[in-house]
């Protein structure tokens, strides 16, 4: 889903010394009001797991395809909402991350490029971000995706170890004038070299072998059964009531397509036990049916 960025208007908006947002949108639509008074603070966690990899796991398009559009996507909507206010009033934020980083430098650098903060910048400075981010974004993002698949390294993402230590740090601001969205790609399995914890049936990892080890698969009271042996994610904190969670791109494996709803229930239970204000698990989909679930969470 293309935006059409029309700069004489951004900038006659600029100029004009009108502090009241627009609520018209530059795909035609309306930002509500409950969002349109708040600025948005984006963060984007990436999982660089093989789940990208081409070879192991083909499709069309293929699913670093499908991220790259989604993150154009949000790159749409932090210039829209930057457009909505004008440069004077615009502070925004945006930043794509990783957990942890990337032994790559390259990759590092090319995402730290991305880590924008209108509230640090001048209007000079905040006009060059609206004329050239999109461009900026569509860039890096593809040298990061390039690279990754081009080294067959996968380092993954180490999503549980995230929430533990550094999701408030990191993805909340506490100022009350901005609204807090933390939008995470993963296909839905958690795992990293580094979390391997485990309390009872509590765990640091999602792993579909766990779906089977506790006879999950292929009985109809699966449901019952996770909350009857309380499986799920290691909860370590309840704190996060000023966070929205956007989950994209759960992509259970082809053998065990059923897996989603298991996956759905113990996510569900994590990020309610984690007090998260509000969250959606989309599955993976053609960007332009992902956008459009995408656009609904963001204009409730």
């Amino acid at each position: 889903m293309k935006y059409i960025v029309i700069i004489s208007i951004f900038l006659l908006s600029c100029g004009s010394g009108n502090t009241e947002p627009t609520m018209e949108k530059a795909s035609g639509g309306v930002i509500p009001a409950s969002n349109a008074e708040k600025q948005i603070n984006l963060t984007i966690l990436l999982d660089l797991s093989d789940r990208i990899d081409p070879v192991a796991n083909p499709d069309n398009p293929e699913h670093f395809e499908r991220d790259s559009a989604l993150i154009n996507h949000f790159t749409s909507y932090f210039l829209e909402q930057m457009r909505a206010r004008g440069t004077y009033t615009a502070k925004s934020k945006m930043r794509l991350i990783f957990h942890p980083s990337p032994p790559d430098p390259d990759i590092n650098q090319a995402a730290k490029k991305l880590d924008v903060d209108l509230s640090k910048m001048d209007t000079k400075g905040k006009k060059l971000i609206y004329e050239t981010f999109q461009q900026t974004v569509s860039e890096n993002i593809s040298n990061i995706y390039r690279t990754t698949i081009k080294q067959a390294v996968w380092p993954g993402s180490d999503i549980w170890r995230f929430f533990k230590n550094d999701v408030r740090e990191v993805a909340i601001d506490n100022d009350s004038a901005y609204r807090n969205v933390l939008v995470i790609f993963t296909d839905g399995y958690i795992y990293h070299n580094d979390s391997k914890d485990r309390y009872n049936n509590r765990y640091a990892y999602l792993l579909p072998e766990l779906f089977a080890k506790l006879k999950l698969r292929n009985n109809s009271d699966w449901a019952e059964e996770i909350d009857r042996q309380d499986f799920g994610l290691i909860s370590k904190r309840a704190d996060l009531e000023h966070l929205e969670i956007l989950l994209l791109e759960i992509n259970p494996s082809a053998k065990f397509k059923n897996d989603e709803d298991i996956i759905r229930k113990v996510i569900d239970k994590w990020f309610a036990e984690m007090k998260v204000k509000r969250w959606k698990i989309i599955n993976t989909d053609l960007p332009q049916f992902t956008i459009q679930k995408v656009d609904n969470f963001l204009q409730e």
